[in-house]
This record gives C-alpha cells, structure tokens and sequence, in this order.
C-alpha cells in the first residue's frame, strides 16, 4: 500500500522528460557533465581532499565578502568615520601644543 502511494506521488511530482536536446545545447550538456565528472573525481573521491576544499572555499568566500562589505560601508559613509575625519582634530591638536 505505502509503495503504491509513493509511486503515485513520485510520478505526479517528477518532471517529464521532455524533447530530446540537440544542437549547441547538446554539447553544453555534455561539457557540463564532464565538468561534474571532474569535480567528482578530483574532490569528492577523499574526504581528505573534500573537506579541505570545503574549509578552502569557506575561507576565500569569507575573505571575499569581507572586503566587499567593507569596501561598500567605506563608500556609504564616505567623510563620518575617524579616518576621514582625523586630520582636523589631530592638526588642531598639534596647533594646541605648539603654544
């Protein structure tokens, strides 16, 4: 019974196959199934290799959005932070000690 209920609701659910794919379309497909197929065999074979590439990736992306979302914040606020504004108050100072 639970069988025929899952194969019910597996044959309303899947997609149906649709035209069969030929012209340029083909050789992405077959580009991009040899690109997996590398992938596959050169990172996910070793858990080793695996997590490395992992943490590797985490780590780049980390580096990435950091100095992305800075860069923004810096252009946003361009002229309210201490570093654009340090020179009146540090140039007064000096004039202060000078006397």
């Amino acid at each position: 019974m639970a069988g025929a209920i899952a194969s019910a609701i597996y044959q309303h659910v899947s997609p149906s196959p649709g035209p069969p794919i030929n012209g340029p379309d083909r050789s992405l497909l077959a580009l991009l199934t040899r690109y997996s197929r590398t992938v596959s065999r050169g990172l996910i074979r070793r858990n080793a290799v695996y997590l490395t590439s992992i943490f590797a990736g985490a780590f780049a992306f980390e580096i990435a959005f950091d100095s992305t979302t800075n860069k923004i914040w810096d252009t946003m606020n361009r002229g309210r932070q201490w570093k654009d504004i340090k020179y009146q108050y540090v140039n007064k100072a000096e004039e202060e000690d000078d006397e």
